[in-house]
């Protein structure tokens, strides 16, 4: 489990959405890259980036500011918004991006999905985002008549190895988390998701604990923002958390034989 600070970028400026509102913004630095190497002094290892105009265009509008990301710092960048083609993939994968998130075309434009998974391979992720357990697309916009878990049971299906769950009516207003959404989307995913949505203390990286198996990362960005979750504490508890439970495994099964060892 690790920790990704979340920078959106809408209209060349870190900013948060309160549940996905195009209309509810708040500005928290004027400057992505600046923040980007914050977030890196601070200990974060990984970057959670989201091209907010392009969520809502269909076409990358902020790929420079994050190809700026890329080279003042050694984060590795996980981006989404936007990418519906290959070409707008393509040019951040040259760019040295660790991870692209597709998400409105993994529900409108399947064969491109499949695509895609075929070309990048481990560098995609699904980014799946509901509203009532129903994936949202176009940046929130619209809803698509999906279960959140069939379209992850798809994806898993297709090869992505990689999901982003982001739980809309809690994105950004630092409500807390629901484990068991983590849960139920891993086990239709068949593999650990990355948590998205409502995380505001170290608190609820520790409520994460119990189904840390289920949990790859934690994305989080107002709570950051506004001081209820420093960066330094949020890795650090990652890092213990994820510590506590290979333990816990370890301990059912001293042998490593999947349970099966008779001593």
């Amino acid at each position: 489990m690790y920790l990704l600070p979340a920078v959106d970028i809408l209209d060349g400026k870190a900013v948060r959405l309160s549940k996905g509102d195009y209309n509810a913004v708040t500005t928290y630095n004027d400057d992505p890259v600046a923040q980007a190497q914050e977030f890196e002094q601070l200990g974060a290892t990984w970057l959670h980036v989201v091209d907010l105009n392009g969520a809502k265009s269909g076409i990358p509008e902020n790929a420079a500011i994050i190809e700026k990301i890329l080279a003042k710092t050694l984060l590795k960048v996980e981006v989404g918004g936007g990418l519906r083609s290959l070409e707008a993939c393509e040019r951040l994968y040259q760019a040295g991006v660790t991870r692209m998130v597709l998400g409105t075309a993994l529900v409108r434009d399947p064969e491109f999905a499949q695509a895609a998974i075929e070309k990048y391979g481990n560098a995609l992720a699904a980014g799946i985002d509901a509203k009532g357990g129903e994936v949202a697309v176009a940046g929130w916009i619209e809803g698509s008549g999906i279960a959140a878990t069939e379209l992850a049971s798809r994806m898993a299906n297709l090869g992505y190895k990689h999901l982003i769950y982001t739980d809309i009516a809690r994105d950004g207003m630092q409500t807390g988390i629901e484990p068991e959404a983590y849960v139920r989307m891993a086990e239709a995913f068949r593999n650990p998701v990355i948590a998205s949505g409502g995380v505001a203390s170290v608190a609820d990286i520790e409520n994460l604990a119990a189904v840390a198996g289920s949990i790859e990362g934690i994305i989080t960005g107002r709570a950051i923002y506004e001081g209820t979750l420093g960066v330094v504490e949020g890795v650090a508890k990652c890092v213990e958390v994820t510590r506590a439970w290979d333990v816990a495994q370890a301990a059912k099964d001293p042998c490593g034989m999947g349970g099966t060892c008779a001593c």
